[in-house]
């Protein structure tokens, strides 16, 4: 069981800045296996959509060209832990923000994503 505990979001206008954060821990969760992290975005009557993913052992991470360039997706090892810089934000990028885990390489598949957070509200004023 790999559990991630996301914390960051809140209210910021259009223009602005938040970091949100990802925790990884639990019983099954290993620092030195293959994982894949990802952040999904949804909002109300729409599919949870994919927007970035960090390959946990290299730190290489991946964007969709709508948020290439303003996002900034690192982790940080040693405290199990991937951060999501978002700047430049847009009323668009408002929505219910979730990381997700998988083991082994990239993929944009939230069915092949085994392990969910709780999710963070992030909301951009216009």
């Amino acid at each position: 069981q790999v559990q991630l505990v996301e914390s960051g979001g809140g209210l910021v206008q259009t223009g602005g800045s938040l970091r949100l954060s990802c925790a990884l821990s639990g019983p099954t969760f290993n620092p030195w296996n293959t994982y894949t992290v990802a952040w999904y975005r949804q909002v109300p009557g729409k599919d949870r959509e994919y927007f970035t993913s960090i390959n946990w052992s290299s730190g290489v991470p991946r964007y969709i060209d709508s948020v290439q360039g303003r996002f900034v997706l690192s982790r940080v090892t040693r405290e199990n832990t991937v951060y999501l810089h978002m700047n430049s934000l847009k009323p668009e990028d408002t929505g219910s923000y979730y990381c997700a885990a998988k083991t082994g390489t990239y993929s944009d598949i939230d069915l092949d994503y085994k392990y969910w957070g709780q999710g963070t509200q992030v909301t951009v004023s216009s």
